[in-house]
Order: structure tokens, then C-alpha cells, then sequence
């Protein structure tokens, strides 16, 4: 099983068996072959509902959760160390359908905290993704920070 969550396909079908994102609706659609994007869904449905008939705010933020660090664990690979620091959300309008999500980590990003932490330093980059209705309308605006540094040698 671990070796299969070393797979970006395998991740994508743990997750989307993983209990608290299938039963709030939420679904990988696409976590790429190299690690450098993520792409993901929130279906509106009774289980995932607010008091006002839209998206749970909770929900909104979860499927958005993981995915910073789990493309930078991967990309900068096992020489490094990745956790979850901070995090921010902004409601900017209501979820009344499905919502999306996308995440890409590009090369220029990746060697900014390769040279911030070549000296054993730790990183602490933020990342944003944007939380859009089909329409492209926003509906959140989520803001994550990691914590990275280089393993330590021994």
C-alpha cells in the first residue's frame, strides 16, 4: 500500500476512497504524472451543505488541504522535509454547485526552495489556489504555508 501512495495515480485513487473526502463529496480529478499539479472537485450534495443551502466551509477548505505538500514532498523528493505550517481561507462568494480547484507547483518555485534552503536552512513559502464555480466564478481564495528544509545528514 505505501508503495502505492508513492504514485501520483495511486495517491489519486486512495484519496478519493479516503472516507472524509468521499463522503463530502469531494473527488481527485487529476494529480499529474510528475507531481507538478493537482486538480479537484466539490460536489455540492445534502451531505456537504450549510445551513444556507451552499457549500460547508469545512469542505471548501479540505479539498484543498493536502495538496501543496504532497506535490513538494514529491517533486523536491526524500532529501527534504515538508509539513503544513499555516493556512488561510477567504469566502468570497457562495458555493451554490460544484466547485474546483486547481494546484501547480512550477520548476521556477521549486528552485527558489532548493537555493533557500541549500544551507540547511528551512523555507517557509506560501502557496494560493483559487476555488472557482464552473462558471469561473470565485467562490474561495485558500492561502497555504509550508514548512521545508533539508533533511539533516545522519
Amino acid at each position: 500500500m505505501a508503495n502505492l501512495l508513492r504514485t501520483p495515480k495511486g495517491l489519486l485513487r486512495a484519496l478519493n476512497w479516503y472516507p472524509p473526502y468521499r463522503f463530502a463529496g469531494i473527488r481527485v480529478l487529476d494529480i499529474a504524472d510528475d507531481w507538478s499539479s493537482a486538480r479537484v472537485r466539490l460536489k455540492l450534495g445534502r451531505l456537504n451543505r450549510n445551513y444556507f443551502g451552499t457549500q460547508f466551509g469545512g469542505s471548501l477548505y479540505s479539498m484543498s488541504d493536502p495538496f501543496w505538500a504532497l506535490l513538494a514532498v514529491n517533486r523536491l523528493g526524500r532529501d527534504y522535509v515538508v509539513w503544513d505550517k499555516t493556512a488561510e481561507i477567504e469566502f468570497v462568494s457562495p458555493g451554490r454547485g460544484d466547485v474546483y480547484t486547481e494546484f501547480k507547483l512550477t520548476e521556477d518555485r521549486l528552485e527558489e526552495i532548493r537555493a533557500a534552503t541549500a544551507d540547511g536552512s528551512k523555507a517557509l513559502p506560501w502557496f494560493e489556489s483559487t476555488v472557482t464555480a464552473a462558471d469561473g466564478t470565485v467562490v474561495a481564495r485558500v492561502r497555504k504555508q509550508l514548512y521545508i528544509r533539508r533533511k539533516r545528514d545522519g
